[in-house]
């Protein structure tokens, strides 16, 4: 008889992957989502394991660890999106964010944790989410790598062959990759997966370029154009969208993070932020599927870091905060154009 330490949360990675075609096929029974919900609980240990590792790597460094569980509500949406996906190989419910002050940081702690001794197994080539050196079209750049975990303990057996994803981030890519997530808080648009009004993804394409080639001696999605031709293509698209000028009239959400470390950043149907905390990560998880259930309008999210003042800078899209991109791209336009113009200023 299998011991329960043994088992795979949910059962096994079969009846996950039929719960997640269920899904899918928005045929779910409740006890699918028991089965999902199991599963889903489990990465909480994978997070714990890996946060503890890292922060001692990175004691007294200057960068920032955040954490989060994916939203059910992102889940769902990623398996209707992704007709191949099967639910058991998503790699990204858990994921360990780090944001470095630059390139070169990153890239020095990066090869010094892949060449780190633990179980755990790098599952990607190493350039194979690296979208710094091959920025994606949408702009997007940073780096992604994704773990398997494995342990030996009797407490961690049954979690063998959970994923997590690692994201490695610049101040700078961090600052973009908030604002467009903001801006699909916003607009109907959501340029980050390409839905919606082109012109906003094109718009936040050209941004990025514009901050890479500014701030990070890099390009982004268009190295072959000039300086000229990358100001010139954002600022009539900007003409159009008003994006700046919308970006800087936003009213960052007040409400207070404690710091407790564990934190449940709830959105109502109207876009109104509530903030629960808790020192106990357990707690934390179990208010989470309590909430998700109580509350299937709202948007919920369970995020970690150190202080609460990380938490508000790993995730300031939740906060719709994209203060930080708006001054880099004032600085960078000036940089690249040679003069002081601001961008629709108001």
């Amino acid at each position: 008889m299998t011991d329960a330490t043994d088992a795979y949360p949910g059962g096994s990675k079969s009846r996950v992957n039929r719960a997640g075609e269920a899904v899918r096929a928005q045929a779910a029974t409740p006890e699918d989502l028991v089965i999902i919900e199991s599963w889903r609980a489990a990465h909480r240990a994978v997070l714990n394991t890996f946060q503890a590792i890292l922060r001692t790597r990175l004691r007294g460094r200057d960068v920032i660890v955040a954490q989060r569980h994916k939203r059910k509500n992102t889940i769902f949406d990623k398996l209707r999106r992704l007709p191949g996906m099967q639910l058991a190989r998503m790699d990204d419910v858990a994921g360990c964010r780090l944001i470095f002050k630059d390139t070169k940081e990153l890239n020095r702690f990066r090869n010094e944790f892949r060449e780190a001794k633990f179980n755990h197994s790098l599952r990607n080539d190493p350039s194979k989410y690296n979208y710094i050196d091959h920025p994606k079209q949408t702009g997007y750049r940073g780096i992604h790598d994704i773990y398997e975990y494995d342990v030996k303990s009797d407490a961690g057996r049954g979690l063998k062959g959970l994923y997590i994803e690692i994201q490695y981030r610049t101040l700078v890519q961090h600052a973009w990759a908030t604002a467009v997530e903001v801006v699909g808080f916003i607009t109907e648009s959501q340029p980050k997966f390409e839905r919606g009004d082109d012109r906003y993804r094109r718009a936040m394409a050209f941004a990025s370029e514009i901050l890479a080639r500014a701030h990070e001696a890099s390009t982004g999605p268009f190295p072959e154009l000039s300086d000229r031709d990358v100001l010139k293509s954002f600022l009539e698209l900007d003409d159009g969208l008003a994006l700046m000028q919308t970006l800087r009239g936003l009213h960052e959400a007040k409400s207070d993070v404690s710091d407790k470390k564990n934190s449940i950043l709830i959105f109502s149907p109207s876009g109104d932020l509530t903030v629960r905390s808790f020192r106990d990560a357990t707690d934390a998880l179990r208010e989470l599927f309590d909430l998700e259930k109580r509350m299937p309008n709202s948007d919920i999210v369970l995020v970690r870091a150190d202080t609460g003042e990380d938490v508000r800078t790993a995730f300031r899209n939740y906060f719709k905060d994209a203060r930080e991109f708006v001054k880099l791209m004032d600085s960078a336009c000036a940089k690249l154009s040679g003069h002081q113009r601001r961008l629709r200023r108001t």
